[in-house]
């Protein structure tokens, strides 16, 4: 027990003797007054216990005066006096859980007290007779009020070196878990440099067609810079300070976030991916963006590594709130599932499947944990369903806030159809599959408000075109080779017809099938119920036509060469025109002697940091009258850095390895605030 608790023991140890020396009080016809002063005690007793506003001290002490008041009442009445040394030894074993020794010598000095007033004539007394009986029950009893003492203060002892080192062994545990913590902090950040370069350079040699090497290195290359930033999450989870960078997203995002994961998978050709976004789900919502991505991006890695065959069913939804919204994420899979141990390790960390040296799957183990660490800090919460062989649903909620409520997709108002699902359900060898696919059609048909049918066999979808205004026919890569020429003519005529494939799967020329890679989710069905034949293109959400800078002037400083190189090349694909500096102190001199409408800045640099630099070229274009931006490039991507550059004065954040839609939204963001114009020319 904890000291708040034995104090309750010691409040009701004492309450059963007050009232023991009630009735002993009323049935010895001693003092009348004393059973309500008793009385009172015990009421006061109770009070302190649950009081908050009578600190743990004060409390002892009153329980410690108390009870010595206790044993002198009792021990000075002369039927009493064999009892008292019982009495003694009791309190001294109760109050000894409090560990204080000179409570332990008080109530033995007490005894001695009660002792002497026995021993000697007070007047209307009588003196205890010392015959050789008494003698020897008074020296055994001094005896054994002694042995207790000694025992009860040896145990307060042990129990105090036995707290202090658990006090001590404790500080040495957190101790090394921060040295471990800062170790892998320090490690990550310093093997973010090297992996930016070889992800940057390959960029660059994919970008010149020199073969499928370079592709390999690339998601080589990204696989090892997720891993880092897995271990820089996960020191931050351990240490509780997770900061939050708010920003407007689209809620589509995510899930192209999600299909692009998977397509980049080593299953992706194994296992099926099916998606069920509620189209409901508000446009724009406002959020930490990139955790959520990282969310996702650990949950789908997790189900696909521990799924061997069948699935993964992704479900996104949202639920008002006066705060804005709920999102909730929904992953389940067909994979090897988890016990309660398990699970209940999870929040922990570094918990993982399967630890062999010789395992199949791959990762950290840190991915589970980091979604805990993110999901909390957002406020939200996680909670896991999973049997051994019998699969895994992680459900995570997130607050969000509301900042366009409009539905992420919705049905053309004037479209006036109905629409079939061709799909065989005796091709999939796990059931669940044509589970996720029965909920991801009827949620999508409900959430569009648009009449859906599915048809198992061609006969039903003949017998439904003659029924029904069909004018879609959605269908699977299996149904569709099975009667290749039946869809082909029936796409001929004014329906639409439309096949989720494999990404290498290809149409006969001059067919009229829409093909749709996999996995099938809602954003290109409804582009295709929206646009028809139109829509070719449909394997990801569309974004705007990449901007350019065409003559923005800007100065790009790196300790790092190879950095240089890198962010030279990406630059200059933006028609903008470049120039590098080595060192803060260059970077100065060279804002000095030219004209550049914006600075793109390292941070951790020798003799002379980023945002001394930074402040310097600020300082000194202020001086001159001249308008420059200064944007930190920097691989300190930690939680806050953004907040931490902003506040330091940078006009923007862009982290390593650079990412092209990061670098455009920043660029355009300046472009809309800073005296210069795309082409380099002066407002």
């Amino acid at each position: 027990m904890n000291q708040k608790d034995n104090g309750k023991f010691v409040i009701f140890v004492e309450s059963l003797a007050s009232i023991g020396l009630i009735l002993e009080t009323m049935i010895m016809g001693w003092e009348f007054w004393v059973p309500f002063v008793l009385a009172a005690g015990i009421v006061i007793l109770w009070w302190i216990g649950f009081s908050d506003k009578i600190s743990e001290e004060i409390g002892e002490f009153y329980y410690f005066g108390y009870a010595v008041l206790l044993l002198f009442y009792h021990g000075v009445h002369k039927t009493s006096f064999f009892d008292t040394a019982i009495a003694v030894s009791l309190v001294m074993a109760t109050f000894s859980m409090l560990n204080s020794v000179y409570m332990i010598n008080t109530f033995v000095v007490v005894y001695f007290i009660i002792l002497f007033i026995h021993f000697i004539n007070l007047p209307g007394g009588e003196p205890l007779t010392l015959d050789r009986l008494n003698v020897s029950r008074i020296l055994l009893h001094v005896a054994i009020v002694l042995l207790v003492r000694r025992i009860t203060i040896r145990d307060i002892y042990n129990r105090i070196d036995d707290e202090q080192e658990k006090r001590l062994s404790k500080e040495r545990v957190e101790a090394n878990d921060v040295g471990m913590e800062d170790f892998l902090s320090n490690i990550s950040h310093e093997l973010r440099t090297p992996v930016n370069v070889v992800n940057g350079m390959s960029d660059l040699l994919i970008k010149k067609g020199v073969g499928y090497e370079a592709d390999s290195i690339k998601q080589a290359g990204v696989r090892l810079a997720y891993q880092i930033e897995d271990i820089q999450d996960y020191t931050e989870c351990k240490r509780g300070k997770i900061f939050l960078e708010e920003d407007d997203y689209l809620s589509t995002s995510l899930i192209n976030d999600v299909v692009m994961s998977f397509r980049m998978s080593d299953k992706a050709g194994d296992l099926e991916l099916v998606i069920d976004l509620d189209p409901g789900v508000p446009m724009i919502m406002r959020g930490d963006i990139k955790k959520v991505h990282k969310i996702f991006r650990h949950l789908m890695e997790n189900a696909v590594k521990f799924t061997r065959k069948g699935g993964v069913y992704v479900r996104m939804y949202t639920e008002r709130e006066a705060y804005g919204v709920n999102l909730c994420i929904e992953m389940t899979d067909t994979g090897i599932g988890m016990d309660p141990d398990a699970i209940a390790l999870i929040g922990e960390g570094m918990y993982q499947a399967n630890k062999k040296r010789n395992r199949s799957s791959g990762g950290i183990g840190l991915g589970l944990f980091v979604v805990y660490g993110f999901v909390h800090r957002m406020g939200g919460f996680v909670k896991i369903e999973s049997a051994k062989n019998k699969g895994t649903t992680v459900r995570v909620t997130i607050p969000q806030k509301l900042v366009d409520e409009a539905p992420c997709l919705s049905l053309d108002e004037s479209f006036d159809g109905a629409v079939l699902f061709h799909v065989r359900p005796d091709k999939y060898k796990v059931g669940k599959l044509r589970d996720f696919y029965r909920h991801m059609a009827s949620n999508l048909a409900s959430g569009i408000h648009v009449p859906l049918y599915a048809a198992e066999t061609v006969y039903e979808v003949e017998r439904l075109k003659e029924k029904l205004n069909v004018t879609h026919v959605f269908m699977g890569q299996e149904e569709y080779e099975e009667n290749r020429g039946y869809f082909e003519e029936l796409a001929k005529e004014d329906i639409v017809v439309a096949v989720s494939a494999e990404p290498d799967f290809t149409l006969p020329g001059q067919s009229r099938v829409v093909l749709m890679p996999k996995p099938l989710y809602a954003y290109p069905i409804i582009m295709i119920l929206n646009k028809g034949r139109d829509e070719l293109k449909t394997d990801e959400v569309k974004s705007e036509s990449r901007p350019v800078f065409k003559g923005v002037r800007a100065l790009i400083v790196d300790d790092e060469p190879m950095n240089l190189v890198v962010a030279t090349f990406l630059f200059r694909d933006y028609q903008m025109i470049i120039d590098s500096a080595s060192s803060g102190k260059e970077a100065i001199r060279k804002f000095r002697e030219n004209e550049y409408d914006l600075v793109f800045m390292d941070h951790m640099m020798p003799e002379m940091d980023g945002v001394e630099a930074m402040k310097r070229i600020k300082a000194e274009a202020r001086e001159a009258g001249r308008d420059i931006s200064v944007v930190a490039l920097t691989a300190n991507a930690v939680s806050g850095a953004r907040e931490m550059f902003i506040r330091e004065g940078f006009d923007g954040f862009i982290a390593k390895p650079i990412n092209t839609s990061d670098f455009e939204r920043v660029m355009l963001r300046l472009r809309s605030m800073s005296a210069w114009k795309t082409g380099g020319e002066k407002r």
